[in-house]
């Protein structure tokens, strides 16, 4: 899976490393909301709790959880807006 989704079209990446709880997911409201609909966005965390974190508040606010992967300490998300 990590092969296929780092060759995925990205619109944009929100680097969150070295940022700790809960500034990654504030971070990616933001983001999220600054992406066009169905836009895609890839999130670099070094957060542990992102693992939690990221997945909620994609099933909260209905945007897909792509996939997600994690290699050397940094966890990699990618996420689709709903097309609202």
């Amino acid at each position: 899976m990590p092969d296929t989704l780092e060759h995925l079209n990205v619109d944009a990446v929100l680097d969150a490393t070295g940022l700790n709880c809960p500034e990654p997911v504030m971070m990616l409201h933001q983001s999220v909301r600054d992406l066009p609909p169905s836009g895609l966005l890839k999130v670099l965390a070094t957060d542990p709790s992102t693992r939690r974190d990221i997945p909620k508040f994609c099933a909260f606010l209905d945007h897909e959880l792509v996939g997600q992967d994690e290699a050397a300490g940094t966890y990699r998300y990618w996420i689709r807006k709903k097309a609202q």
